[in-house]
């Protein structure tokens, strides 16, 4: 595959994203991203937690054709609950160029599953952390009944959940064949270091290669200006082995704001982050070519069955 060259800025859903500074590496994926809309074509859920705007999978791609990013893993959102069309509509308009990873529930037939792996649908997610999912019991059971309806296909499981329940789900982790992938730092605290309770039980399972974090959303788990805190965090975790991380943006970057309750009737916009600034971010916290292309190129390639040009 050809290396891309990042076309000038233009805003996109009124966000300028900042200049790569330096020209990424042929194959750079992101690893973390969703797609909505439009609402007349897939409803959403009735039980969803929040009402989304519309991200459109074209302004993505105008954005990673700024960045130089190549290819793309769309990460099924919680308010289309488990019916998987809007995501699966978007990989197959993607091509090989787009990996995905659904959310499933009891009635998500094994033909269903079948269909959504020819799409490039190659991991299920289980939203612990949107949902509210605290208690270690049900994280377990959850995790285990994923894990046992996706291993056939040689799909990994994704967990967004706290470092606390993380550490609650560590002898179910060590029955799963499949891999494990933590979203977004497995939300440790950037303020509170590396040091905090059950991070080193996550550097640990790192390190012995057991499971992938997504260095993605630093956002999410620092306050502090240009999420200056998270930067001792993503470099202990390259640290303990460059070959299980992955990056991903989280465009276009749901949440409700700190401290803003999330309200289903009320149409939530995005938060405005600068995707050039994170991208930019990872390359200063890595410092090594070598390292930068295990995490952009290589490990995604391998996780997520991407075929060699």
């Amino acid at each position: 595959m050809p290396q891309t060259h990042p076309t000038p800025s233009a805003a996109i859903h009124g966000v300028h994203h900042q200049p790569p500074h330096t020209a990424m590496p042929a194959g750079s994926c992101d690893c973390h991203t969703h797609v909505f809309g439009p609402t007349d074509r897939y409803p959403l859920a009735t039980d969803r937690q929040y009402t989304p705007d519309q991200a459109r999978l074209e302004d993505m791609l105008r954005l990673h054709d700024q960045l130089g990013i190549e290819r793309v893993v769309i990460v099924h959102p919680s308010p289309y609950g488990s019916d998987n069309s809007c995501t699966v509509d978007a990989l197959l308009a993607l091509g090989e160029r787009g990996r995905g990873v659904a959310v499933i529930d009891e009635k998500t037939s094994d033909k269903q599953l079948q269909a959504m792996h020819g799409a490039g649908v190659r991991g299920v997610r289980i939203n612990l952390e949107t949902d509210g999912i605290h208690d270690p019991a049900m994280a377990t059971r959850q995790l285990l009944w994923a894990h046992d309806r996706v291993k056939d296909l040689g799909w990994h499981v994704q967990i967004y959940t706290n470092l606390a329940v993380f550490a609650s789900l560590e002898s179910a982790l060590d029955q799963l064949s499949a891999p494990v992938v933590l979203d977004h730092f497995c939300r440790a605290q950037a303020a509170l270091g590396p040091d905090q309770a059950h991070f080193g039980r996550l550097l640990q399972r790192v390190r012995q290669g057991q499971v992938w974090v997504k260095l993605s959303a630093p956002h999410r788990i620092s306050n502090a200006p240009d999420c200056a805190d998270a930067a001792v965090m993503a470099q202990a975790l390259i640290a303990a082995n460059p070959d299980r991380l992955l990056w991903g943006s989280d465009w276009p970057h749901p949440g409700a704001a700190p401290g803003k309750p999330r309200q289903r009737e009320v149409l939530e916009t995005f938060n405005p982050i600068d995707d050039g600034r994170a991208l930019n971010r990872l390359v200063e916290w890595v410092n090594d070519p070598i390292v930068l292309k295990k995490i952009l190129v290589d490990n995604p390639a391998k996780l997520y069955d991407f075929k060699t040009p």
